[in-house]
């Protein structure tokens, strides 16, 4: 199991947006492609929303370098990506700078426990590797909650969070409870950056997903990482 490395035992979510700031340009080099997962719900995203009149609106939260938002753009008329860092943004505008112009592409910085979109504004969301950075139990419901928020009646959102599940992880680990670590990220130079994990077990995954408000529609564990595809609960199209 991976161990602390030079951060404070209890971050802020200041400390994880400052630790991207630091390996934003490096990071980025590494995420080239989207993942499966990501690609299987936005072909579901494009069957149920392409022959729909208007202007659909995707988010993705934690957009990184843009490459989610990029897959997204397939699937919906705008995407709205967000990030807290302002590093990964400006690779984010680099990348999607040469995306369909079709698309148009608003780029947000921002805290996911506080997004900065209107109610109901969402007609699909993706939520991928940023749920397990935010540093407490509290935090990663509200931005849950905040998820269930922004989503319009009808509509729906994928999230990921590192699973116990992982092979990089104890085989042993509760299936019940996760636990908090940070993984060391290694720049060019050799400087050492650690990274803030919040590691989820499975059934912990789901609790956190029904305490936010959220219904689940479908979950799993694929490639070590807890998935569910939800829906804002009490909202119909």
């Amino acid at each position: 199991m991976p161990t602390s490395s030079g951060m404070a035992d209890q971050p802020t979510r200041g400390d994880v947006r400052q630790t991207y700031e630091t390996i934003a340009g490096h990071f980025s080099q590494t995420r080239e492609y989207a993942w499966p997962e990501v690609e299987a719900f936005v072909d579901d995203v494009a069957d149920e929303h392409g022959a729909e009149p208007g202007t659909t609106v995707g988010l993705d939260v934690g957009c990184g370098n843009g490459r989610h938002a990029e897959t997204l753009a397939t699937a919906v008329d705008r995407v709205l990506a967000l990030d807290a860092s302002l590093g990964l943004l400006a690779e984010a505008r680099d990348r999607l700078a040469d995306a369909d112009p079709a698309t148009e592409f608003d780029l947000l910085a921002g805290d996911a426990a506080r997004l900065p979109v209107a109610d109901g504004a969402v007609d699909a969301a993706v939520y991928v590797a940023t749920l397990h950075h935010l540093p407490s139990r509290d935090e990663r419901v509200a931005s849950l909650s905040e998820l269930g928020r922004v989503l319009a009646p009808g509509g729906r959102a994928l999230v990921s969070a590192w699973s116990t599940a992982h092979d990089r992880f104890d085989a042993s680990a509760d299936d019940e409870r996760g636990f908090d670590t940070t993984v060391d990220w290694t720049l060019p130079d050799g400087d050492v950056v650690p990274r803030y994990y919040h590691v989820y077990a499975p059934a912990e995954f789901e609790r956190d997903l029904r305490e936010s408000g959220l219904a689940v529609v479908d979950s799993r564990v694929s490639s070590g990482n807890c998935y569910a595809v939800v829906r804002p609960e009490g909202k119909r199209p």
